[in-house]
């Protein structure tokens, strides 16, 4: 996995810059989503990975797919993988992608999970909080897992704070174990 981001890391921002200084994030987006989602599909995967196909006959047909779905630059930079034997890092493009696109915008995605549903009010409060906290726009989202029993849990980026009931049980728990 690391490997792949590893390898997939110097198109993304490839792709980034150029999207970014043509004023054309929001098309690059678009595109390179619709090609990682093809690239899942059984058939297209065997095709990208097929030894008898050539690189141009890979990109060709990938791109065609989504002719006019396309920016031409989008379409070259599928040329550019498929020269480079980098089709299969499509989807690991698009995430390293919308995460710089994230970044721009300054954006983050949180998840806040409770026990019971939130409020809209519980909603706009913990959203200014956490803006206020990561110092960022953020993008809330909520869940319920009755199975925290209290508190919240938060999931933003690679930062998690459990504040539910069910984390510090555990940590007690865990405490009483030790002693």
């Amino acid at each position: 996995m690391a490997e792949f981001a590893t390898l997939a890391r110097p198109y993304a921002n490839a792709a980034f810059d150029v999207a970014k200084s043509a004023g054309r994030l929001e098309e690059w987006s678009r595109g390179l989503n619709l090609l990682a989602l093809a690239g899942e599909d059984p058939n297209l995967k065997a095709m990208i990975q097929s030894p008898t196909a050539t690189t141009a006959e890979k990109a060709f047909k990938l791109a065609e797919l989504f002719r006019d779905d396309l920016l031409d630059s989008v379409r070259q930079f599928v040329h550019v993988l498929a020269e480079n034997k980098r089709l299969s890092l499509l989807a690991e493009i698009t995430t390293q992608f919308e995460v710089r696109r994230a970044d721009e915008a300054r954006t983050l995605d949180v998840e806040v999970t409770t026990a019971v549903p939130l409020s809209d009010s519980e909603q706009n409060r913990f959203q200014e909080i956490l803006e206020r906290r990561f110092e960022q726009q953020i993008n809330l989202t909520t869940a319920v897992d009755e199975t925290i029993i209290g508190g919240a849990h938060i999931r933003a980026g690679d930062t998690v704070i459990d504040g539910s009931l069910r984390g510090r049980l555990a940590k007690l728990g865990e405490a009483f174990a030790r002693s």
